[in-house]
């Protein structure tokens, strides 16, 4: 396992790409859920962005409080940034994560340079961590699901239960501190659709035709099937910075720093996103699809039918509805990115060990949160309403992050529009 997700590192010439494909599979090694993936590989990306910039200068700093040495390696900073991190949070992964350190740093001449270097990414590294010590998203806690009215969510069969009573998870991830943005209250959503209206039969009809575990290849092609499995393996975090990783690659001029500032950019929106899906999640506590059509003759609504047998084709995730986390994480991503390297004319091959006869190709930012709007409504997981206002939502939380924080310095920055 270890040579798996971390022997390529040493052929790679970049510190920033090296390591955050190291921190994004620690995390996935580690069993974290999406959400901590992010708020992890956030906090990664800040302390590799804070050690390099402190050494650079091209950017206004996040904390402003790390001072490096004249001279000092960007690299070596970058890595033990990075090292310093994951190895705080995943003592589980020491061994290879010093592993994967030292393969890192031997590529750098030693001397005064590097060992600054190293000493600039311990300091960032350790007041990310600091800072990030009391941000809300532990300890875990749970929402009890009311009475069984229509609209509201109810667990589904796969949720766990907690003194008795099947429990809706993460209800604590709407306080977490966000990264980027100013506050989580200016990205509350409008309400989902009203029960007895049109649009909601509309988005209600669909999932209930195409996300069903027995639908046939009529009504959910082997193509939307793939991409079903394949996000539902696949976590934004993942995906986008896979996704990242490989649109610099193929630039080939993005310097250190600037890689540095990207990923960091990046992964503070996906972490952003997470935290505003659950402040409008458990605010408007809409129920799943599962619930919906079981309960379809309790909604006031003549034009969706029930059926008590219905089974999604993937298990549905143990919080509301509206809006689709997926959706909000990956259009907060994608907006970023769009900024970044602009929206189309890229080659990205997306592929994923959990799903290994599955390989997704996309020209554009766009396909890729289309497909992952798909594979939620196609799961049976989601309401087409549900992605939509995670796209919406997402977006603005991306333009946000992108707009306030981590900014040149002097003059506009090259990726501005």
């Amino acid at each position: 396992m270890a040579t798996l997700l971390f022997g390529p590192v040493v052929a790679k010439a970049d510190a920033v790409l090296d390591w955050n494909l190291i921190a994004v599979n620690t995390s996935i090694a580690n069993g974290q859920n999406p959400f901590a993936q992010a708020r992890n590989a956030a906090i990664v990306q800040l302390a590799v962005f804070e050690a390099v910039n402190a050494i650079t200068g091209d950017y206004r700093p996040y904390l402003g409080s790390i001072v490096a040495p004249h001279g000092a390696s960007a690299d070596a900073a970058a890595i033990e940034a990075a090292y310093r991190v994951l190895s705080t949070y995943f003592p589980a992964s020491a061994s290879t994560l010093g592993t994967a350190r030292a393969n890192s740093l031997a590529m750098i001449p030693d001397g005064q340079a590097k060992n600054d270097g190293i000493a600039t990414g311990d300091a960032a590294a350790l007041a990310m961590i600091a800072l990030r010590a009391n941000d809300g998203s532990s300890p875990a806690q749970f929402k009890i699901p009311g009475p069984a009215v229509p609209g509201d969510y109810q667990a589904t069969p796969s949720c766990p239960i907690v003194n008795g009573i099947a429990v809706g998870t993460l209800f604590q991830w709407q306080s977490v501190t966000p990264f980027g943005i100013l506050g989580v209250s200016e990205f509350l959503l409008d309400p989902p659709p009203a029960l007895w209206s049109h649009e909601y039969a509309k988005a209600y009809n669909e999932v209930k035709t195409v996300g069903s575990a027995s639908a046939n290849s009529i009504e959910r092609p082997q193509d939307r099937a793939n991409v079903v499995l394949y996000y539902a393996a696949s976590t934004p975090t993942q995906v986008f910075n896979q996704a990242a990783r490989e649109v610099v690659a193929q630039e080939g001029r993005r310097s250190l720093s600037e890689n540095a500032r990207a990923f960091a950019l990046i992964n503070m929106a996906l972490s952003d996103g997470a935290v505003t899906t659950f402040f409008n999640k458990y605010r408007y506590n809409f129920w799943r699809p599962e619930t919906a059509i079981h309960g379809g003759d309790t909604d006031d609504n003549r034009k969706t039918d029930a059926d008590p047998n219905w089974v999604p084709f993937i298990p549905a995730p143990c919080f509301p509805s509206y809006p689709s986390a997926h959706g909000t994480l990956s259009g907060a991503g994608a907006e970023v990115m769009r900024r970044l390297y602009g929206e189309a004319g890229h080659a990205i091959t997306l592929s994923n060990p959990a799903v290994p006869t599955i390989v997704l190709h996309y020209g554009s930012f766009k396909q890729i949160t289309d497909d992952i709007s798909d594979a939620r409504v196609y799961g049976g997981i989601h309401f087409r309403t549900d992605q939509d206002s995670g796209a919406r939502l997402g977006r603005a939380v991306g333009t946000q992050v992108y707009k306030n924080n981590l900014r040149a310095k002097h003059g506009i920055d090259r990726d501005d529009d």
